[in-house]
């Protein structure tokens, strides 16, 4: 039995892809890209949804959580799979199984059809985003890493930004349902290209034999997903207020208390959290996680305040948002090239200095802002993108051998989606009430012996008479409008403290670059990969 990983350790050493690494990046990548995009392309057809299937607004939110709750208890559980069915059966299935559930989404004719659809579609994509990490990451040298990561970065940074263009304008030209349909061409070539083009490497050649991880994966699904659904609807029902929040909370923690003690002690766990006690990688886990926060907290606040108080449709907010795109494939192309040159800790500082800026910018938004206004900081932020993501997952993944890195892939994906979930559901709570806070504060000082109120009230009274309105209806409509400008200007207020207060994240990130080591290249480093 000793002998078996010396013999493990040879073959790994010598091995390499029998294909050109690049073909096996275009496989991983294309059925990466479609599981992302759909993560969020569904956001803007959710109206479409309820009305064609007859349902309220709230229920049809359940087609996002059921999807994310689906996907987050996949991502972590997907190394121990691969170990014991392989990695190429692991993403022929998973791209089989989310195309199939694409299919049965499209055809929903009840929104339970729809939910329980989106569900498959989860635990279809929720392996395949680790599976392409480490896909890629074995299948290039390690010189190559962060070119193999600004690949991987192209369909994880991008694909969320065109997501929701793409929706609005499949949803508004077609139907509702073709945004699911156009994942099964996709699919199909995924499958046809993963079958040709992936190998698993000698270490994974051999099946596990010991029984599955039960009691492991269960505290887990039930962790996951009472975070992922505390998460979602905690502003909704005011959060602790409401009872079932609160024994949803208590049931989240013991269930990951639970996880986390059982896991260390079993011999053959499903996750394997050993490998936090890697200084870099649990340093790029907690950067990524906090990254995700950021990230995800700005993709959901610009395009809400687009819509709310500009009054951009989804598509025209869509396309505001788009060039961040990019930004952050010119990024993702030049970070690979420089990680080969440049300490990836500097880059990676630089990176989250330059998200950072352009958060701030976005601070100083207000309601006369022009296009451009909008363009250019999103610009920005696409281009920190790739010298964030880059040397952050090439720093996290440098130390560790490639037997752990399908692993340390699932683990690293979950935190950094738990981070954007964390985000989103942060930065809506504060936008809520942050906004009455400023409402509450601006109220105060409109007074009747407040000279400037008067001017404004009498100013809108004597246009609302010049348009044939008597006095007293006049008066009204002169409140209600200084009223709602009040509520606007308090929105306004909430939305910049929250891009301010992300900004202010970023810029926390920075010193927690010098936790990480230097990442070795070449002969060094390939020693510490095992190769």
């Amino acid at each position: 039995m000793k002998a078996e990983p010396e013999v493990q350790e040879i073959d790994h050493s010598n091995w390499k892809p029998s294909v050109n690494p690049w073909l096996v990046a275009a496989s991983v990548m294309l059925s990466t890209f479609m599981v992302v995009l759909d993560s969020s392309v569904a956001n803007v057809a959710l109206p479409h949804m309820a009305g064609s299937l007859s349902a309220s607004t709230d229920e049809s939110t359940w087609v996002l959580t059921s999807y994310l709750v689906a996907n987050a208890i996949m991502l972590p559980a997907s190394g121990w799979v691969a170990r014991r069915i392989g990695r190429k059966r692991l993403l022929m299935l998973s791209i089989l199984l989310f195309t199939g559930a694409s299919v049965l989404c499209g055809m929903a004719l009840s929104m339970p059809m729809l939910i329980v659809s989106r569900v498959l579609q989860g635990l279809g994509g929720g392996g395949m985003q680790p599976l392409a990490q480490s896909i890629l990451l074995e299948s290039f040298p390690p010189v190559k890493h962060g070119t193999a990561m600004a690949v991987y970065g192209v369909g994880v940074v991008v694909a969320p930004v065109v997501g929701p263009t793409l929706g609005g304008w499949i949803t508004d030209s077609y139907s509702w349902r073709w945004i699911f349909y156009i994942n099964v061409p996709v699919g199909v070539l995924a499958l046809f290209m993963a079958n040709l083009y992936i190998e698993d490497p000698p270490y994974l050649r051999h099946t596990l034999k010991t029984a599955i991880d039960a009691l492991g994966f269960g505290m887990m699904a039930v962790w996951l997903g009472t975070l992922q659904l505390l998460l979602d609807k905690g502003q909704e029902a005011d959060w602790f207020e409401a009872d079932w929040i609160r024994w949803l909370t208590a049931a989240s923690v013991a269930a990951m208390v639970g996880f986390i003690v059982w896991e260390f002690r079993h011999t053959d766990p499903i996750v394997q959290l050993r490998i936090l006690g890697n200084r870099d990688f649990l340093s790029g886990t907690a950067i990524a996680t906090l990254y995700g926060f950021a990230l995800y907290g700005i993709t959901a606040l610009l395009p809400l305040f687009l819509q709310t108080q500009m009054g951009y449709s989804a598509f025209d907010s869509g396309l505001a948002v788009s060039p961040r795109g990019i930004g952050a494939i010119i990024s993702m192309a030049l970070a690979g090239v420089l990680g080969r040159y440049v300490d990836e800790r500097l880059m990676l500082a630089c990176g989250l200095g330059i998200m950072a800026y352009s958060t701030f910018m976005l601070s100083a938004i207000n309601l006369n802002i022009g296009f451009a206004s909008i363009v250019i900081p999103n610009v920005v932020n696409g281009l920190a993108s790739g010298f964030v993501f880059v040397p952050m997952t090439t720093l996290t993944m440098s130390r560790l051998r490639k037997q752990e890195i399908g692993n340390a892939a699932g683990i690293f994906n979950l935190m950094r989606n738990v981070g954007g979930s964390i985000g989103i559901a942060c930065v809506t709570t504060l936008l809520v009430r942050g906004a009455q806070v400023h409402q509450n504060y601006l109220g105060a000082h409109l007074t009747s012996t407040n000279p400037l109120v008067q001017e404004s009230i009498f100013g809108l009274q004597s246009k609302y008479l010049m348009g044939g309105s008597s006095a007293s209806t006049a008066l009204a409509k002169a409140a209600g409008t200084l009223y709602r400008g009040i509520q606007q200007q308090a929105a306004l207020l909430a939305y910049t403290d929250n891009f301010r207060l992300l900004g202010y994240l970023c810029l926390v990130c920075i010193p927690m670059v010098l936790l990480f080591h230097r990442a070795r290249k070449g002969v060094r480093r390939t020693e510490i990969m095992g190769e």
